[in-house]
């Protein structure tokens, strides 16, 4: 049994040798798994893992649109089907030009274990296209996303695969998107979730994965008898996650003084909070993708350009924007700067090398598995709400969410004492997620 999730990890590189996201988070999660595999052989004669690591279907098709100066353009669409064992699969859809397979692969593995852990009849899938929202009119994404939607619709359906919102894709798109399969299809079905309010959406969506994040956090201060009063946390992004983050933190006590994207970050030591949580949404949607301007409007904070905010030191950071934003250098100034928490709000924003380094001095990692499952869980009540024809209220929103965050810490907490791993949050998010969907898997038979 020696070596066995190296044996399944060589199975993948073999595989897609070209897609190094998607081998990232098969090796951190298998890793993980290996005590798990070893107490039950029956996963491994039922090969599990080698089901698990190849997604059931793979959709790619072509997607071309004509730009304001009459002219064609051509991108490429992607949905993967990556696991249904525990229901229909349930994943965002990426615009972005860095958008390729191994992207949507490993958000789509990603999304099977953190799809469990929430505990919502939910499997596992993504999407998306290497189309660039930036800088285009309002026409040219209306007409992108329709095209879009006349391939995608094939594939999709409430009891089959619904598809969320993710990078670029905001409540715009999916409003363009769902107008479109509403009119191929005929029917007004919950198959889109982060709709607008207007018709269908769900009321605190928008900042449901940042307030999951911070319910997760809390949790892990008070495993260790800390609470969010008074302290001090870094944040990265200055989206939609960033800016549930910010709020929710604001509300619990805590102060944060950053906010960043591609061009360097904000320190705003006064702390980011009031007007100023309400101005990132206006950030966001002006669509330059810039943070820099909030200095301009806020005299007191600083711009820092070409750094990250992981160089301000903190007890707490919290990751709010995309994949390996926290490289092994990073995270061995991080510890210097005297880290005691990594709350995950964004999906695999650590690199596997920076995850080992944290966990060897001390640092207690909430992993995005666990805590940035909120923004999902929320898009399974949507889907719940749409099948119903009603609606929920914020306060009932957010009361379901909050006890689902808290119900996904216990389950980690618990998988890693189970196997004798102690307060490992990243090894029991990632046992908890991989036995249920294991155990679904094992029922339907080799399928």
């Amino acid at each position: 049994m020696a070596n066995l999730a190296q044996e399944y990890i060589d199975i993948a590189k073999k595989q897609y040798p070209n897609e190094p996201e998607f081998l990232q988070t098969v090796e951190e999660v298998l890793t993980s798994v290996e005590p798990s595999l070893e107490a039950h052989p029956e996963y491994i004669k039922a090969g599990i893992v080698e089901r698990l690591i190849e997604p059931e279907r793979q959709i790619y098709f072509r997607v071309p649109w004509v730009d304001d100066n009459g002219k064609v353009q051509v991108n490429r669409g992607y949905r993967i089907e990556f696991n249904s064992a525990l229901g229909p699969y349930k994943g965002g859809l990426r615009f972005h030009p860095t958008v390729y397979p191994g992207i949507i692969k490993f958000l789509g593995f990603e999304q099977i274990f953190k799809n469990s852990l929430t505990g919502l009849p939910i499997g596992g899938g993504k999407g998306g296209s290497d189309f660039d929202p930036a800088g285009k009119s309002d026409g040219e994404i209306m007409r992108f996303c329709q095209s879009f939607m006349s391939e995608l619709y094939r594939h999709i359906g409430p009891d089959t695969d619904v598809p969320a919102g993710d990078i670029g894709v905001g409540g715009r798109e999916i409003g363009y998107l769902y107008g479109e399969y509403k009119k191929l299809t005929n029917k007004w079905q919950g198959v889109l979730t982060g709709k607008p309010l207007t018709f269908g959406g769900l009321r605190g969506r928008a900042e449901a994965t940042g307030y999951g994040a911070v319910w997760f956090l809390r949790e892990m201060l008070k495993h260790n008898g800390e609470s969010l009063e008074g302290k001090t946390v870094v944040v990265s992004g200055y989206g939609n996650v960033t800016w549930g983050t910010i709020q929710k933190l604001n509300q619990l006590g805590a102060k944060v003084i950053t906010i960043s994207n591609h061009e360097g970050y904000i320190l705003d030591e006064a702390g980011v909070k009031g007007e100023k949580e309400d101005y990132l949404l206006e950030l966001r949607a002006s669509g330059n993708r810039k943070c820099s301007p909030y200095a301009d409007k806020y005299p007191e904070a600083k711009f820092i350009p070409d750094k990250k905010p992981w160089e301000v030191p903190a007890e707490i950071y919290m990751p709010c924007a995309t994949q390996n934003e926290i490289n092994i250098d990073d995270a061995k100034k991080m510890v210097e700067n005297g880290v005691k928490y990594i709350c995950e709000a964004s999906n695999m924003p650590c690199t596997n090398e920076a995850t080992q380094y944290f966990k060897d001095h001390g640092v207690i990692i909430g992993p995005a598995k666990a805590a940035n499952a909120g923004g999902v869980a929320c898009s399974c009540i949507e889907m719940g709400q749409d099948a119903q024809h009603t609606f929920f209220t914020a306060e009932q929103v957010y009361a379901q969410l909050e006890q689902i965050m808290i119900n996904i810490h216990k389950q980690a907490e618990d998988a890693a004492a189970q196997y004798g791993l102690g307060y490992d949050l990243v090894a029991g998010a990632n046992i908890a997620g991989f036995e249920k969907v294991a155990n679904a898997m094992m029922s339907q038979g080799i399928i």
